[in-house]
């Protein structure tokens, strides 16, 4: 016996009483389900050998071949192949069995209709059925986020935005079925070009604190870290270089079984680079402050943005002492740059919840991105958001950080805060950017003498001063770059255009780049 229509959901039911069981096997029929009968183990393993079949019920009670070994038998033959156990006894330890030999589901005799048809529906239809309802309300909120970003939304706004933006790139990369990738993608570019002019005629105010205005970079210790200092035993703060709002979430869903999980916002200053947002984090300062306050710290002298961030326990430090907190012993301060390192940090973290306030900076989200722009065979991995996302997870799931995370959800009274300083975009559109031969080299801003840019493309930032930025080496003004562009020069044009299309940079105007998640974990003990 051989399947006839192919194009049917087809079922196969093996029963050794199958011929009691017609009504229902008729029933399934009119529903538009294509069912093969066998009324033993070895006659349905043989037609499972001959026959693409997209479900069997299994009776579990049958003379010769009884259900638990031809189960056995059809899982060593289509292991992907779901089986429904259908049986008299409901014992406990039969379940046991059978659920660890790997069915899908169970039905108790006498098996009704309207349960075969649930069944059914759940195991052949439902990934169609959940696309359908995915599929209308995306459309739904489409609408509505469009309307939110046209209506003038004021931070906390772009917040929730940003927030409904990334939940449904996520949902959609279940269901590339749909055939929603692009439209979700043009949505989130629209959505950088609102954000990019709000932010154009929001900043100055922000840094100048006028008006109400978000949470930044240097406010970050005093906001989230230092509240926690009185209330634990210990306090973590892991700082994750360049990490998107989507990154974090792949990784907190393996953070559920061991952590209550709270989520804040902060925005990166401008530029979201590094140099800046991450000494803004430490140092509690803007970064023309550090340069006014610590220039010995800022190094003022040196273009190498490496070496823009060998201070940050110094800056820490200080930040502690302006705000007179006493700790019990010496802040310990981290930075992991390479996989070897971070295990030796893995095996002895525990020694660390010793230590009133630890600061661990982890550098390999940042070397993902920068990777990915040099690597043609990380680039053939992650083409686009949605691989990026599946990449970080590779990476967190067998990570250092991850076992580290899983040692301190075994501590009471240790507070765990992780946030980034800053974000990334996959860019994907150059713009010519003049300036000399000192400007700075990042794609996303330049600082420099008589650095130009298209305004379309671009902030002019003509008083650094005004901005909170250094001043330094003669600099003039800076270029920072909205949406998903970066700069190219002239020369080579082409070349270059070609040679960083498509790559995740940092330093610009995006949701992506300045709106970050600040993440409290308490142990579930």
């Amino acid at each position: 016996m051989q399947l006839t229509n192919k194009d049917k959901n087809n079922i196969l039911w093996v029963d050794d009483e199958i011929e009691s069981l017609k009504s229902n096997i008729m029933f399934l029929k009119q529903k538009g389900y294509n069912v093969l009968e066998a009324s033993n183990g070895e006659d349905g393993v043989n037609l499972i050998r001959k026959n693409d079949f997209d479900l069997v019920f299994l009776d579990e009670m049958m003379t010769g071949m009884g259900g638990l070994q031809t189960l056995i038998e059809i899982k060593d033959l289509k292991p992907s192949l779901p089986v429904v156990m259908v049986t008299k006894n409901e014992t406990e330890s039969l379940m046991e069995d059978a659920i660890g030999k790997k069915i899908s589901d169970y039905l108790i005799k006498p098996v009704n209709p309207t349960q075969l048809l649930l069944v059914c529906k759940k195991m052949l239809e439902s990934k169609k059925l959940k696309g359908d309802q995915v599929s209308k309300d995306y459309i739904q909120e489409f609408n509505k986020l469009s309307m939110a970003m046209s209506d003038n939304p004021g931070w906390e706004e772009w917040i929730d935005i940003y927030l409904k933006l990334t939940g449904w790139e996520m949902e959609l990369d279940l269901h590339p079925e749909l055939g929603l990738k692009q439209t979700i993608f043009d949505q989130k570019r629209d959505s950088n070009t609102e954000f990019s002019k709000y932010v154009e005629k929001n900043y100055l105010g922000w840094v100048n604190s006028t008006g109400h205005k978000p949470i930044l970079s240097n406010e970050v210790v005093d906001k989230f870290v230092i509240p926690e200092l009185d209330k634990n035993d210990s306090v973590f703060l892991f700082v994750i270089d360049c990490m998107r709002l989507d990154q974090w979430l792949v990784m907190e869903k393996y953070l559920y079984d061991y952590f209550n999980i709270k989520k804040s916002y902060h925005f990166s200053i401008l530029p979201t680079a590094t140099p800046y947002s991450r000494n803004a984090i430490f140092s509690g300062l803007f970064p023309s402050e550090i340069e006014q306050h610590y220039p010995e710290l800022w190094k003022k002298n040196d273009d190498d943005e490496n070496s823009k961030n060998n201070y940050e326990r110094e800056f820490l430090l200080k930040l502690l002492e302006r705000r007179r907190i006493k700790l019990r012993n010496e802040v310990k301060y981290t930075k992991i740059m390479d996989s070897n390192f971070g295990r030796g940090i893995e095996s002895k973290i525990m020694s660390y919840c010793q230590n009133h306030l630890n600061a661990i900076v982890i550098n390999f989200v940042d070397m993902i991105a920068h990777s990915r722009s040099d690597n043609a065979i990380l680039k053939e991995i992650a083409p686009d958001e949605s691989a990026y996302r599946s990449l970080t997870r590779s990476w967190f799931e067998h990570s250092s950080f991850f076992g580290m995370l899983r040692q301190l959800s075994t501590k009471k009274n240790v507070k765990i805060i992780i946030t980034s300083d800053h974000g990334s975009i996959r860019c994907l559109h150059g713009v010519k950017a003049m300036g000399d031969k000192d400007t700075s080299t990042n794609l996303r801003y330049k600082c420099g003498r008589n650095v130009k840019a298209d305004p379309r493309n671009a902030i002019l930032i003509k008083n650094p001063q005004e901005y909170k930025l250094p001043r330094r080496n003669g600099i003039v003004n800076y270029i920072i770059a909205k949406e998903d562009f970066y700069f190219v020069y002239p020369t080579d044009y082409h070349k270059y255009l070609n040679q960083y299309n498509d790559t995740f940079q940092h330093g610009g105007i995006s949701i992506d780049e300045m709106i970050l998640p600040v993440i409290t974990l308490d142990s579930k003990l």
